[in-house]
């Protein structure tokens, strides 16, 4: 039965998690982030590729981001020790023999989409190819703005809130959501790696915070398509066309304004959560007129959840343990929390046999 945790006690390790923005880091900073409750630091050596590593000296713990840059190598600010790119103690002050546990374990990094990717899990393991792509994030044809928050909740409290439509109606009721929302049923259906979620409103308004920037009057038909990777990934593709023009059936009319959306979650903590996302246009993009209304509303909307959902943590932080009733709307995260616990169990257990597609297995 499905259980609502105030912390997660265990995080899926076999698999890409956004780090940050991959201009935060330049040629000359350091920058220390916490994922998966361990502490790493970042840096980019001479050529340019990032370097991730375990932010405590093998020594005596000290934080190794406090240190100071010597080329591509950084030096402990306690005692001094030296540490290249990939992790080797290369210097111990006072010491010509450098044992061979002398060391700090060094990540896998990948710059793509404009987003920094790690890799915490088991090394052979690290396929770049499963890497979620946001291509609209380099698509000159989008114009689009991004934010970060930070989380006190678990990001599982966060994966029920993105694949729960019918909050939008009552949480987000001056910002995205409109009426028909909570009333209108969600297909759901298994793809590779997690679910698609698809919402079409017929002959229904457009939302509150578009309607300055919209390219037609009238009724539309708009849709929202969710696609959720586990653990914590989502690409969104959501937009809205006169009514009646065929929207639905895939023909789009110059009018329709089409968006895309990406929401990243990677665990922090037990109890928190760094947020990344991105949204984007491909209306109006000689200026920044649209995408700014668009983004000014989406980004009201997701301080709406955050509010609400911090104050569901400490909700249920208090009292005797939390057992939900679920409703109809919460199949997607229902099915959801059973692929994340999968693929907990499968790393638990990592010799035995696994099925063809999780996510169909899910789906029945």
């Amino acid at each position: 039965m499905m259980q609502i945790e105030t912390h997660v006690d265990r995080f899926v390790r076999n698999c890409w998690y956004v780090a940050g923005w991959a201009d935060e880091i330049s040629a000359d900073n350091v920058l220390e982030r916490t994922l998966l409750g361990e502490s790493i630091v970042f840096y980019r050596a001479a050529d340019g590729r990032i370097v991730a590593l375990e932010n405590r000296c093998c020594h005596r713990g000290a934080p190794l981001h406090a240190g100071r840059r010597e080329g591509d190598s950084l030096r402990c600010p306690y005692h001094g020790m030296l540490f290249n790119a990939e992790g080797q103690c290369t210097e111990i002050p006072g010491q010509e023999m450098i044992p061979q546990r002398a060391c700090v374990r060094s990540y896998q990094v990948i710059e793509r989409d404009e987003l920094i990717w790690i890799w915490m899990g088991e090394p052979a393991k690290a396929d770049p190819g499963r890497i979620i792509r946001f291509e609209w994030h380099t698509d000159q044809a989008w114009r689009k703005k991004r934010s970060y928050l930070h989380y006190q909740a678990p990001y599982t409290l966060i994966v029920d809130n993105l694949l729960d439509f019918s909050h939008l109606t009552y949480v987000h009721s001056t910002t995205i959501g409109t009426p028909s929302t909570a009333s209108t049923r969600a297909q759901v259906e298994p793809i590779d790696g997690g679910l698609k979620i698809t919402r079409r409103y017929y002959n229904d308004q457009i939302q509150a915070n578009r309607s300055s920037i919209a390219t037609f009057q009238g009724p539309a038909d708009r849709w929202q398509i969710y696609e959720w990777f586990a653990p914590s990934f989502v690409r969104l593709y959501t937009g809205s066309a006169p009514a009646g023009t065929g929207a639905h059936e895939g023909r789009l009319v110059p009018e329709a304004m089409q968006y895309r959306h990406c929401s990243v979650q990677t665990p922090e903590t037990s109890t928190s959560t760094h947020y990344w996302f991105t949204h984007a246009a491909n209306f109006k993009t000689e200026t920044s007129e649209a995408i700014d209304v668009v983004f000014d509303g989406v980004s009201r909307a997701f301080k709406e959840d955050k509010d609400i959902i911090e104050v569901q943590q400490k909700a249920l932080q208090s009292g005797r343990p939390f057992q939900p009733m679920n409703i109809a709307h919460d199949q997607a995260l229902v099915l959801a929390r059973r692929l994340i616990q999968r693929l907990l169990d499968e790393e638990a257990r990592p010799d035995e046999q696994k099925p063809a597609s999780a996510a169909f297995e899910l789906a029945q």
